[in-house]
């Protein structure tokens, strides 16, 4: 699933400023081109940073991700820099505070899956469950390609990390949101063919 969700153009364009090829989703503004070129595919590693955009993958369900990036900065104001120990205190009085907040994404569920996700990551550490190994050990350790030269929405391998985070108490984090945060932090390699930035990222952290 692309950021945005699934684009119904050609797989990569030619931007006519430039002349690079890019993943045709990314030209639909500068903030997404921006992205598109710095962040989105790039391999992550800290699992303080892939906690993070899972959370705000969470929150992008059934809005466009362009939504979210203009609301990051703000997000990480609301959220306190979505450090998971500070986040896992929160209270019903932090949550009236941020339904109250417009420039987050106000939904009640969407902001107590956030802390019960900082609760969930920081039991996985008590448990010795380190979350960056976690979600990189289903793809042992790099980034799969995709190869099939289509848009996707999901996968078997989404789905089965989507049941083990479940499992793990996180909420928000279906196969199709799973799959979304897999490209975003390079998990998958969705770059489409003919895209500068296919099989190019450098990791991160």
């Amino acid at each position: 699933m692309l950021p945005g969700g699934p684009s119904r153009h050609p797989p990569s364009m030619k931007n006519s400023d430039t002349g690079i090829h890019r993943c045709a989703w990314a030209d639909s503004s500068p903030l997404m081109c921006a992205y598109h070129d710095q962040e989105w595919g790039v391999p992550v590693r800290d699992g303080r940073e892939l906690w993070e955009t899972l959370m705000l993958e969470g929150f992008q369900a059934g809005l466009s991700w362009s939504v979210i990036l203009h609301r990051r900065e703000t997000f990480r104001e609301a959220f306190q820099g979505f450090i998971p120990e500070r986040v896992a205190r929160f209270t019903e009085a932090d949550v009236a505070r941020l339904l109250l907040n417009p420039g987050i994404i106000r939904s009640r569920a969407k902001i107590e899956a956030t802390i019960g996700g900082a609760r969930a990551y920081l039991a996985m550490a008590k448990a010795g469950e380190d979350f960056s190994a976690f979600a990189w050990s289903f793809v042992d350790g790099k980034p799969i390609p995709n190869k099939t030269g289509k848009v996707l929405a999901k996968t078997p391998l989404s789905e089965k990390l989507s049941a083990a985070l479940k499992k793990r108490g996180f909420k928000f984090v279906g196969p199709v949101i799973v799959y979304a945060w897999m490209q975003a932090v390079g998990l998958v390699d969705d770059h489409m063919p003919g895209c500068f930035k296919r099989a190019k990222a450098t990791p991160q952290g």
